[in-house]
């Protein structure tokens, strides 16, 4: 009798193991897979440049500044519009160097626009660093940089920052799933990466 329960309780639990998913049990890995496929995670990161008039504001920003830096813009003072005051304004443009550059970026149809966006860099998921569940939901701290997809990428996005990120994840029937954009208390994935915080 007890050789019968024994092996009744055996085929009983293996029963219940094998209707379990693998996205049933929340692991760092599983994390990591579901993160780095999200569409939000995925998505590439786009620069937009305004040529033309554009505020003091903008102009001393650290992207255009950096473009400044490489020499790829240039600017001379200008009179504000009033939707850009208060003074002063620039009219920025593309150095020989800066057209150089970001020709072969900028899709055709863009080529005479005054603003205009480029592709620069893709997120790369570092390490899952943190799993702090409670019922359904679960904070996961992770750590993620940035590959530059080019030149212009490599100056605003260098790939040796690491950056410190805390999403929610929720347990649906069908397993674990990370919440990549809705109104709730903690961060989903789109708010997690805009305010991510320098991890080094």
């Amino acid at each position: 009798m007890r050789r019968f329960q024994h092996s009744f309780l055996s085929v009983v639990l293996i029963a219940l193991l094998s209707s379990c998913s693998p996205r049933d049990f929340l692991t760092r890995r599983l994390a990591s897979d579901l993160i780095a496929s999200s569409t939000t995670f995925r998505a590439t990161q786009q620069f937009e440049l305004r040529t033309g008039i554009v505020s003091n504001q903008d102009y001393l920003s650290p992207d255009y500044l950096a473009l400044q830096h490489h020499g790829w813009i240039s600017a001379t003072n200008a009179a504000c519009p009033p939707t850009l005051a208060p003074p002063p304004c620039w009219d920025v443009m593309l150095t020989p160097a800066g057209v150089d550059t970001f020709q072969s970026l900028i899709a055709p149809g863009d080529a005479e626009k005054q603003s205009f966006s480029i592709p620069t860099a893709r997120r790369d998921l570092v390490a899952i660093t943190g799993i702090a569940k409670q019922g359904n939901v679960a904070d996961v701290e992770f750590t993620w940089r940035w590959i530059p997809l080019n030149e212009v990428g490599a100056v605003l996005y260098p790939g040796d920052v690491h950056y410190r990120s805390t999403t929610i994840f929720r347990s649906y029937d069908d397993g674990w799933r990370v919440v990549e954009s809705v109104a709730l208390p903690a961060q989903p994935l789109d708010e997690a990466l805009k305010n991510a915080d320098s991890a080094q």
